[in-house]
């Protein structure tokens, strides 16, 4: 692996679709967990999840590509992705947070 490949990287992400109530979150969780990321995610108040994860940039893509998918009772309509600086104490392993 090259070092582009092995540094880590940080997303913020709200999906927007019908993504509560459908598993999406163990969805996130147990992708995330697979890929071995760092980070979160929950459900919002205004119907979307959030979700932060960290780690190697080959694996943050493939789970923001995972995203746009979801699990199989969800609709995604929409990622919004924004990339943050890695934080040093980035929760670990990946949780599930409470509704904010």
């Amino acid at each position: 692996m090259d070092a582009q490949s092995t540094a880590e990287v940080r997303a913020h992400a709200f999906v927007h679709g019908r993504v509560q109530g459908v598993g999406f979150r163990n969805f996130v969780l147990q992708t995330a967990r697979r890929l071995g990321l760092k980070g979160w995610a929950r459900n919002r108040i205004n119907g979307t999840v959030e979700v932060v994860a960290q780690g190697p940039k080959p694996a943050v893509e493939a789970l923001l590509k995972a995203l746009e998918r979801g699990p199989a009772l969800a609709y995604v309509t929409q990622v919004e992705v924004s990339w943050e600086t890695p934080q040093p104490n980035e929760q670990t392993p990946f949780s599930l947070r409470a509704t904010r």
